[in-house]
């Protein structure tokens, strides 16, 4: 059995059986710098717009309920794994007992796995609004809403592994840290692997397919709506009606292009992380000690600052909903994003029309 050191900045992955080895100083004052302002940024960030949904509550649609938990995701990501590593990096070893180090490597993951799998739930929920407007605009107001609450059921339990592979151990003498315990000579390939599967590989090919479904329902609609509206056109001129269907039209596009965005700002903040950990497990001449792959898995974190900040740049209000979120009423805070059960509802009378003038 062996002891591995893994956290979010710590690439290094190595065994520690000599004993404690020197930190390169200059390396960790730029980790704790970049860990600072990841943090601060994703903390205020998040939680204004929190504060924002919270007020909107009584209005709050489906895509808000799925913003709305994605902004807590990104709070534990923020609170439960930036935070812990910044002061783990200020001590240059973990203080703590056995229990609370067991606490901050689960609540660690947990995060990953719920910013991972909010935006799976949601990218699905988008496909069954544009590709099953019909089942959508049917489907009744649930007290639970259910992708909202597995997501956090396959966080929860996905994470659970945590509490038992990691632990306060003793890496040299008097010198006490908390690390994982693997089995020699596969356990740290596996583990590293099985997270890569299950956090970023099986999660991106899900919304990839459902992305593409989703562009290209859109893009046969629009078509579809964009010919009939120009045959109806030539025999009786409508002028309300062509604008109403072009109105429509947009509203859907924005709404796909907000989740296409905040999928792809994923894929480029967790892409280099996954791969710079499959590298250095899997390559034993990998320069794990370099600046460059530090870095890279710092950046992964930019995702819990990104996320907030696509939502409200596409609301079109980005500076004043998140600044004056404590001064304005509910009633001065009009939202720019079209509400879901507008759309929804137009999406079923468009695919309607459709179905009945074949």
């Amino acid at each position: 059995m062996s002891f591995f050191n893994i956290t979010l900045s710590n690439l290094s992955l190595e065994m520690q059986i000599t004993g404690d080895q020197p930190r390169d100083e200059h390396l960790a004052q730029v980790e704790i710098a970049l860990l600072s302002i990841i943090f601060l940024s994703a903390a205020i960030l998040n939680f204004g717009l929190l504060m924002v949904l919270w007020r909107r509550r009584k209005q709050m649609s489906r895509m808000r309920v799925f913003v709305f938990h994605l902004c807590l995701a990104d709070l534990m990501v923020a609170f439960f794994q930036v935070c812990p590593q910044l002061m783990w990096d200020i001590t240059d070893r973990f203080i703590g007992p056995d229990l609370v180090c067991r606490l901050v490597k689960y609540l660690q993951v947990v995060g990953m796995f719920a910013s991972t799998y909010m935006i799976v739930v949601m990218t699905i929920d988008r496909y069954q609004a544009v590709c099953n407007p019909m089942v959508t605009f049917q489907r009744r107001r649930a007290r639970w809403n259910v992708p909202v609450c597995i997501a956090w059921a396959i966080s929860l339990t996905g994470s659970l592994p945590q509490i038992f592979i990691f632990s306060r151990v003793q890496i040299a003498p008097g010198v006490f840290d908390c690390w994982a315990n693997f089995i020699e000579p596969w356990g740290l390939k596996a583990y590293v692997t099985w997270t890569t599967l299950v956090i970023f590989v099986l999660p991106v090919l899900t919304v990839i397919a459902c992305q593409v479904r989703i562009c290209r329902a859109v893009q046969i609609n629009f078509y579809m709506k964009t010919h009939q509206d120009k045959e109806e056109g030539i025999r009786h001129p409508l002028p309300s009606r062509a604008s109403s269907v072009v109105g429509v039209s947009k509203a859907r596009i924005k709404a796909v292009k907000m989740t296409v965005v905040i999928v792809l700002a994923y894929i480029i903040c967790w892409a280099p992380f996954f791969t710079v950990q499959l590298w250095s497990v899997w390559d034993v001449n990998a320069p794990t000690e370099t600046a460059t792959f530090t870095i890279l898995m710092l950046l992964a974190s930019l995702n819990s600052c990104a996320n907030p900040c696509i939502y409200l740049l596409f609301s079109g209000k980005l500076p004043k909903r998140l600044v004056a979120f404590v001064c304005l009423d509910q009633s001065d805070m009009k939202d720019s994003i079209p509400e879901e059960a507008t759309m929804v509802s137009s999406l079923y009378m468009s695919f309607k029309s459709l179905s009945d003038s074949r």
